[in-house]
Order: C-alpha cells, then structure tokens, then sequence
C-alpha cells in the first residue's frame, strides 16, 4: 500500500504484523539473554570502579598518614637539630671557660716563677754585692789605714752592717 499521492507511505498490513512479531521475538530474545549479561557486565564494571575507587581513597589516606608522619619526623628532627645545637653552644662555653680557667692558672704559675726566680735573684745578687761590698771595704780599709785588717773580721763587720741596712727596708 504505497500511495505516493497522500504522501503515506506504510507497508502492507500482513507485513506489518510480521514485522511487529519479528520485532516482539527480537525483544524478547534480547530481554532473557542480552540483556542480563548486559546488566551483569554492568554491574561488574561498576563494582570494579567502586572497587578502584575505595581502593584510591584507601591509598589517599595511606598517602595522607605517610604525609603526616613525614612531617611529625621533620618536626623532630628540627627538635633534636636545636637540641644538638644548644648543647654543641654549651660545650663550646665550657671549653671556652675552661681555657679561660687554665689559661689565668697558667699565668698564675707564671707569675709564681717569676716571682721566685726575681726573689732567687735578688738573694743571689745581694749575696754577691755582700761579698764585693766586703771585699771592697776591706781594700777600702786597708788603704786608709794604710795596713791589713784581718778581712774576716771585716767581713763579718760588713755583713752585720748590711744586714742592718736591709732591716730597715
């Protein structure tokens, strides 16, 4: 039933309803077989999807864990890096002060010597003026009084005398 002229162009009746049987077996065909594995393929996919999807929140906050600790460590070892640091400050105070302390001892000692060096000297150097200021006296004597003196005698007279002297000082 083509009529060109109504512009209706629709297939005969009988092949119509076969058409509509062919159509609704079709179906019906897809409905019991392709459409269940369809579903179930599907479902499989989905599960899948949730599956990464958990599994890629399970390794974000694995990741967010890891991140955390990360940074707790970093914090303590800028802790321990300070701690290090003070410590590393005072002993560098310490041995400073203990320089310093062996270093005035040091000097103290040096000082000590000397001053017993110095006091050595002097008795040294006085026992030596005593003898020449003994000597000295003696010739002194002897030329003024024009004989010898027993220089012994005198010696002891010169160093009661120089004695005396440094007992006044």
């Amino acid at each position: 039933m083509l009529t060109v002229v109504g512009i209706v162009l629709l297939p005969d009746t009988p092949e119509l309803i076969w058409g509509f049987v062919a159509f609704a077996l079709l179906m019906a065909a897809m409905f019991k077989l392709v459409f269940p594995k369809l579903n179930q393929m599907l479902e499989d996919r989905g599960s899948a999807i949730q599956g990464q999807i958990e599994e890629a929140e399970r390794t974000r906050q694995q990741a967010e864990e890891l991140r955390r600790q990360y940074e707790q460590q970093l914090a303590d070892a800028r802790v321990q890096a300070e701690e290090i640091l003070a410590e590393a400050r005072t002993q560098a105070e310490e041995v400073r002060r203990e320089a310093a302390a062996r270093g005035d001892e040091e000097a103290q000692a040096i000082l000590a010597r000397a001053r017993e060096d110095s006091a050595a000297e002097r008795g040294r150097l006085v026992n030596e003026l005593r003898g020449q200021v003994a000597t000295l006296s003696v010739e002194l004597a002897g030329k003024i009084v024009q004989k010898e003196i027993d220089a012994e005698q005198h010696r002891s007279l010169v160093d009661q005398y120089i004695n005396e002297l440094s007992g006044l000082n």
